[in-house]
């Protein structure tokens, strides 16, 4: 009879410990970061709609070159602030075997933007409010269903030969910006780089190649001042014929020795901060007949140019130390670039002037003011750049990292009289990769004087301090 009484009463103690003991919780579940906006259309995920946006913002102090005038004013320097580029992408899979991309947005974006010119073209208006257009509306077929090997498409597209830098996924570089000479026709026969094309790309293997039929547009459609000629200016230069057309044939291609690169989109990734391991050995070409002239002012003093431009390169951008999250990138590339008998241009990135008064030595070239320089021309280039990514969390955790880089643009054109030499030293502070950065870009460029058509360098350079602040989502 004990024995059962100590048994209820223990019992009876462990079933009031065991009431007591408080009920554990059921687990939540962490519910996973969004990276992307990104539609499913059927279960696995194969078939989708993705939408991105990218917006960089420009804040720049710089020298001016020699006789620049803003607005009709004398100015040796400035800050200005801009929007560099504002972007809304749309693309996908629709089935198995057809992908679409759309893009549209504006460039260059600052006090002087305007359409149809400015007051010192002679333009008889300017409205900021015409700034957006269509970047890029194409569609392709893929031939084989899962595989990269072919795929055929067309529309108005960025697809280009020449380089990896005529085709650049601008939301991914690694400087503050592409080299713009790389899209060499840009905003001359083209819409800031795209153009109305056919074309096949794919992979053989570790083959990558494009392959592209252009129908570009004429030069005087481009948004300047540009009166219809029968026959060439009297000038010994070459510039884009207003007479005549012909189509480019463009091509690109490369080998991919380690990693893929992607075929979602024609666009080139500039740096996949450590998450591929590539080294690729690539080459390009553009030709187009009768592109350009030259003249004596009469029918019979006209001559047509050929547009012949190929370059060769190596790209590399790999991880050093996974565990750290250090990587490495770098880019060396030949450009060989003949428009025809003397062309030269120069280009400014939202230049923040927009007039130039000619010194006592000869007439000033055309767009030389503000922060421009001879960025195209017959002649050769090399353009090289480097950089190391740190280790990441370096800022702590939330705050990313750094990346700092040297870029060069070394052109020997033709009407140049030395070697022309552009450094940009810049430091990207990463904050969470390509979707939030802040990029640092120190800038030196020389100046010339004009030596009738010729340019001779000066001993004085310019610079420029430029920051960029980028969302890419």
């Amino acid at each position: 009879m004990k024995k059962s009484i100590l048994l209820f009463v223990v019992l009876a103690g462990l079933k009031g410990f065991a009431q007591e003991q408080p009920k554990e919780e059921p687990k939540k579940e962490t519910k996973k970061a969004i990276e992307e906006l990104r539609l499913s259309l059927n279960d696995d995920g194969t078939h989708y709609i993705k939408a991105t946006f990218l917006n960089q913002a420009w804040f720049r102090y710089a020298d001016y070159n020699p006789g620049t005038t803003v607005l009709g004013a004398p100015k040796s320097n400035g800050f200005d602030i801009g929007l560099r580029r504002t972007r809304f992408q749309l693309y996908g899979q629709l089935t198995d075997h057809v992908t679409f991309y759309f893009q549209m947005g504006q460039n260059n974006f600052d006090f002087l933007s305007g359409n149809g010119g400015s007051p010192d073209n002679g333009s008889p208006y300017v409205n900021r409010k015409t700034q957006f257009f269509i970047h890029d509306a194409l569609a392709d077929y893929r031939i084989k269903k899962g595989s990269d090997i072919l795929f055929l498409g067309g529309g108005l597209t960025i697809a280009n030969g020449l380089s990896r830098f005529s085709q650049p996924s601008i939301g991914t570089i690694m400087s503050l910006d592409v080299p713009v000479f790389a899209q060499a026709t840009v905003d001359q026969t083209d819409e800031f780089s795209r153009k109305l094309s056919m074309y096949a790309r794919g992979q053989l293997g570790r083959l990558d190649y494009r392959l592209v039929l252009t129908d570009p547009f004429p030069v005087n459609t481009n948004g300047t001042v540009a009166t219809p000629l029968t026959f060439a200016p009297n000038s010994p230069n070459a510039t884009f014929a207003q007479v005549g057309h012909n189509k480019q044939y463009q091509g690109f291609f490369m080998w991919n020795f380690f990693d893929k690169e992607s075929h979602v989109t024609p666009y080139m990734t500039g740096t996949y901060l450590g998450k591929k391991k590539v080294l690729n050995l690539e080459g390009g070409f553009i030709h187009q007949t009768n592109a350009t002239w030259t003249g004596d002012g009469t029918l019979a003093g006209t001559k047509y140019h050929d547009m012949d431009l190929w370059s060769v390169a190596v790209f590399y951008d790999a991880p050093l130390n996974t565990e750290k999250g250090t990587a490495f990138n770098a880019y060396a590339g030949y450009f060989h670039t003949d428009y025809g008998q003397g062309y030269l241009r120069y280009n400014a990135s939202m230049n923040p002037a927009n007039g130039i008064v000619s010194p006592p030595t000869g007439t000033a070239q055309a767009n030389s003011q503000g922060t421009a320089f001879p960025m195209f021309g017959t002649g050769n280039v090399i353009y090289a750049q480097a950089g190391y990514l740190l280790k990441k969390d370096l800022l702590g955790e939330g705050n990313g990292t750094l990346m700092p880089y040297v870029t060069l643009q070394s052109a020997k054109y033709d009407r140049l009289d030395k070697q022309m030499n552009v450094y940009d030293f810049g430091m990207n502070w990463l904050i969470k990769g390509h979707t939030a950065k802040i990029t640092l870009d120190y800038q030196i460029r020389p100046t010339y004087t004009p030596n009738g058509t010729a340019l001779n360098l000066n001993s004085s350079t310019k610079r420029q301090l430029n920051m960029q602040y980028q969302f890419f989502f």
